[in-house]
C-alpha cells in the first residue's frame, strides 16, 4: 500500500503540474485564480519530501507507512500551500491517513474509509455540504460510488475507478451551480456556468489513483 501511495502522489505531482494553468484558469473565473499554481507548488513540495523519504530506511508496517505517507503529504500540502485548498486538502489527507492506521481488514475497505473520512473532513473544515459548488460535489460522489463498489465485491482497481468517474460527473455538475460557499459565493448568479475548480482537482487527483491501481501496484 505504501508503495501505490508513493506513486499516486507522484503521478498526481506530474497531472497537477500539466494542469496548473487550466486549473488556474477556472478559479480565476470564480475564484482567487490560483488554484492550479498553490497545488503546483505543494505537489512539487510533496515529491521533495517523498525523494528525502526514500533515502531512509523505517521498520514501519505496510499499513503503518502507508498512513504516515499520507499524513507527511497532508502536513506539506498545509505548509506550502495557499488559500483554501491547502488546509482542506491537507485535512483530507490527514483523516484519510488516520483511517488507513486504523484495523482494516483488507486494502479494498481501506480505500474506501480513507476516501470517506477525507471527504467528511472537508466538509467539517469548510463547514460545506454537497451542492455548494465545492470540491465536496466531487469527492462525496466519488465516496459514494467506491462504497457501492466494494459491496458488490470490486477490488482497489474497480473501487478506485468508480471512484473516478463519479467525481468526473460531479466536478462536471457544478457547471450550473450556483455557489454558496468560499470566494465563488460572492459572485451570485455569475458563479453559474463555470466549473468548480477543486471539483475539478479532485477529480484529476482521484484519476490518477484508478490509473495507479490499474497497473496493479
Amino acid at each position: 500500500m505504501h508503495d501505490a501511495i508513493a506513486a499516486w502522489l507522484k503521478a498526481s505531482a506530474k497531472r497537477i503540474h500539466a494542469e496548473a494553468a487550466s486549473l488556474t484558469a477556472l478559479d480565476q473565473a470564480i475564484g482567487d485564480g490560483d488554484h492550479g499554481i498553490n497545488l503546483d507548488r505543494g505537489f512539487t513540495s510533496i515529491v521533495a519530501m517523498l525523494d528525502e523519504r526514500a533515502a531512509r530506511n523505517g521498520d514501519q508496517t505496510d499499513e503503518a507507512a502507508a498512513a504516515d505517507l499520507l499524513r507527511q503529504a497532508g502536513r506539506t500540502l498545509i505548509s506550502t500551500v495557499g488559500g483554501a485548498s491547502g488546509p482542506l486538502y491537507g485535512t483530507a489527507f490527514l483523516r484519510g491517513a488516520a483511517a488507513l492506521a486504523g484495523d482494516l481488514p483488507v486494502r479494498s475497505a481501506a480505500l474506501v474509509v480513507a476516501l470517506e473520512a477525507a471527504s467528511v473532513g472537508i466538509a467539517a473544515l469548510g463547514k460545506a455540504s454537497e451542492g455548494e459548488k465545492t470540491m465536496l460535489d466531487a469527492l462525496f460522489p466519488a465516496a459514494r460510488a467506491a462504497r457501492e463498489s466494494l459491496e458488490n465485491g470490486g477490488d482497489t482497481a474497480a473501487i478506485a475507478t468508480a471512484a473516478h468517474h463519479a467525481a468526473e460527473a460531479g466536478a462536471a455538475a457544478t457547471i450550473p451551480m450556483l455557489a454558496t460557499k468560499g470566494r465563488a459565493s460572492y459572485l451570485g448568479e455569475r458563479s453559474v456556468g463555470h466549473q468548480d475548480p477543486g471539483a475539478t482537482s479532485a477529480a484529476l487527483l482521484l484519476g490518477e489513483l484508478a490509473a495507479v491501481l490499474g497497473e496493479g501496484s
